[in-house]
């Protein structure tokens, strides 16, 4: 099995929003998933991007990807935020999720950021243990909150 971690383009877009949407039914929130294809290519790769994703590759089949921005601490300073990472059900167990992970240290390294944060649902337990492996910190003294517009 040949796997391929790669930057994603604007034409990724349609096959990454599917994924996001297969996250959204495995974190039980299928609904949850308002954004268009028009804004998330926009927002990813118009005058102005916000995000920046890394897409794992087998045979021309997208399998994964990996979704971060740029987030400022007054403490930190800046830092990479994770916003998604998944690897599809059928690809899992292979070592993607791995390699997807290690390109985004890479990449906060190359652009000098301080760390990377991330939210992991608390009932995701292959998520956890997957990021336990890195060492990862917990932190259970933060609130979640948002508003929605």
């Amino acid at each position: 099995m040949s796997i391929t971690i790669r930057e994603a383009q604007k034409t990724d877009c349609p096959r990454l929003l599917e994924l996001i949407k297969e996250l959204a039914v495995y974190e039980k929130a299928p609904d949850a998933v308002t954004v268009t294809l028009e804004h998330f290519e926009e927002t990813g790769f118009g005058p102005n991007p916000v995000w920046k994703a890394f897409v794992a590759e087998q045979d021309g089949i997208i399998a994964g990807f990996s979704l971060y921005y740029v987030r400022y601490s007054t403490w930190k300073g800046a830092r990479m935020y994770l916003e998604d990472i998944l690897v599809t059900e059928e690809m899992r167990g292979k070592g993607i999720g791995k390699l997807l992970f290690d390109r985004l240290i890479v990449e906060a390294m190359e652009k000098n950021f301080n760390g990377m944060v991330w939210q992991v649902l608390e009932w995701n337990e292959p998520a956890i243990n997957f990021y336990k492996k890195y060492a990862a910190n917990f932190d259970p003294e933060w609130i979640n909150c948002s508003l929605e517009f």
